[in-house]
């Protein structure tokens, strides 16, 4: 088993507080986020972007390894995903990625089969209970 941990410390009122999140790695180390960096355009992150960055990074690395099983090496996997919270729920609700690879030799069928599979088997991707979906593209 692997275990990671990130550290969150709020104050204060929902929406007149304001916190910090720390990760084990220290890449996060007292990044501020409040209800202005979740709801509106304020300086500072928020779960929903942290949520994408994982999913966006576990993606991109499924895939490497997916294409490298299939007897591919990608020159660059560049994928961005897009979370959706939904307030009326209270849930995040749907998460987008778009992928645009270069891989040599391998064709349009083949990349989206593997694609897929990285969508559906990537450990983050099977974690959230929300609508996935992707548009892959070869560079």
């Amino acid at each position: 088993m692997i275990n990671r941990k990130a550290t969150a410390v709020w104050n204060g009122t929902g929406k007149e507080g304001k916190g910090v999140v720390s990760t084990q790695s220290t890449v996060l180390d007292n990044a501020q986020y409040s209800f202005n960096t979740r709801f509106a355009e304020g300086k500072g992150t928020n779960p929903e972007e942290l949520i994408a960055a994982a999913h966006a990074g576990c993606f991109a690395m499924k895939l490497s390894f997916d294409l490298n099983a299939a007897g591919f090496t990608a020159d660059e996997i560049n994928a961005t995903a897009t979370v959706t919270l939904d307030p009326s729920q209270g849930a995040v609700t749907k998460s987008h990625l778009v992928v645009k690879a270069r891989i040599p030799e391998i064709d349009e069928a083949k990349f989206q089969e593997i694609a897929e599979g990285a969508k559906e088997g990537c450990p983050i991707s099977k974690l959230l209970n929300a609508e996935l979906s992707m548009e892959a593209q070869l560079a």
